[in-house]
């Protein structure tokens, strides 16, 4: 009994790669470097501290879970700011130091969560006036704009450069715009769940929940979708592509491959090179796109000055499929499970994946419309 309380004490957290922990470690010793530095140039001399500690917190914050609400810039910001004020008017009006303390504190909670830029680390620089003692009391609000407004200004600035640069990061994570509806395929993947579900159950939880709606969103379509894939059983994306794939070369002239699309009704030509690896695609909106640039007036007239080709031995406009198509293409494995397709097909508007072998070879396509087929059959052979 004792040792299951204690180990209750000790919550496991989320497993992190390998990658994402060395990538946060090199982000905020890169980051809080450039501060130091910075912040010792502006300020080289004085009773002032030129950085303030809680930087460091926010840092982890930052560089660690930066699509966490609390990493946002408006937290980051408004939190260290407010906290600061906090902990000025706190030093200045209680002459007792262990209740100025804890009034600092509460009223920074206070007034973080009212005006939404809950920041933990805010908690630590209302508590800084306070213990700083008469060099920080008398320097009065001054201390508010710097260093903590700078310091945190300053940082801000850092995380953004620094995690534009690290793969798979988002940040500002701005918040996706909630749609009234979802497709056929985005409720299967998320099991009927839409948006207003999520919010209506996290206000129903009354508590401030330490993941953006966008997030938790992504967290459960993956899990619906590793569920959907255990009770489907074993069926990859060669099971279910088409073998037979219309395809271009960069150097095809336009005309030929508009005459593909025309005459086979189809919605794209996957551009490959000579090993038949895909570097590009092609579509109807491609071409209509380019038309629009090349030459004015009525649709047909501007798609038949962009297929014609020119006499000259220089142009001005596009000649080749590969000067029109859109790269890079998002592709698939061969061995992929089915549902790895559905948030590539509700994720980024498309109609049609290739299918890759394990040299990265095209041997396949898959079209939304084969997809909701496989899926309704294998719905109907498990009913």
């Amino acid at each position: 009994m004792v040792l299951t309380r204690l180990r209750g004490l000790f919550s496991a957290q989320p497993a992190v790669s390998a990658r994402e922990r060395v990538a946060a470690a090199l982000s905020a010793l890169a980051a809080l470097l450039a501060l130091a530095l910075i912040a010792t140039w502006w300020r080289d001399a004085g009773a002032m501290p030129f950085m303030v500690a809680s930087m460091g917190a926010s840092a982890v914050l930052l560089f660690a879970v930066p699509h966490s609400p609390l990493a946002q810039p408006w937290p980051m910001l408004g939190g260290h700011l407010v906290s600061a004020l906090a902990g000025v008017t706190c030093a200045q009006l209680v002459p007792s130091v262990p209740v100025a303390l804890a009034a600092a504190g509460a009223l920074a909670i206070a007034l973080m969560f009212s005006l939404r830029c809950l920041h933990p680390p805010g908690g630590a620089t209302a508590l800084v006036p306070v213990l700083g003692g008469e060099a920080l009391r008398s320097a009065g609000y001054a201390f508010v704009l710097n260093p903590v407004l700078l310091n945190a200004a300053v940082l801000v600035l850092l995380a953004w450069a620094i995690n534009r640069l690290v793969p798979g990061r988002r940040w500002p994570a701005v918040a996706q715009p909630a749609r009234e509806s979802v497709t056929e395929a985005e409720g299967l993947a998320r099991g009927g769940l839409t948006s207003a579900d999520l919010q209506v159950a996290i206000k129903e939880m009354g508590a401030f929940i330490d993941v953006s709606q966008t997030d938790l969103e992504q967290i459960f379509t993956r899990a619906m979708l590793h569920s959907r894939a255990r009770s489907l059983g074993e069926h990859s994306c060669a099971s279910i592509m088409q073998r037979e794939v219309a395809t271009a070369q960069f150097g095809d002239n336009l005309e030929d491959v508009w005459a593909m699309l025309r005459e086979d009704r189809l919605k794209g030509v996957v551009v490959v090179d000579r090993a038949r690896r895909v570097i590009g695609i092609v579509t109807i909106i491609d071409f209509l796109k380019q038309a629009g640039r090349v030459a004015s007036g009525k649709t047909l007239e501007r798609l038949r000055a962009l297929l014609t080709p020119t006499a000259s031995v220089t142009s001005d406009k596009p000649e080749v499929v590969g000067q029109i198509m859109s790269a890079p293409v998002i592709t698939v494995q061969h061995d992929a499970h089915i549902v790895t397709l559905i948030p590539l097909f509700t994720g980024h508007a498309i109609h049609h994946v290739p299918v890759l072998d394990d040299e990265r070879r095209l041997v396949g396509i898959v079209t939304q419309t084969g997809l909701m087929a496989a899926l309704d059959r294998l719905r109907g052979a498990l009913s």
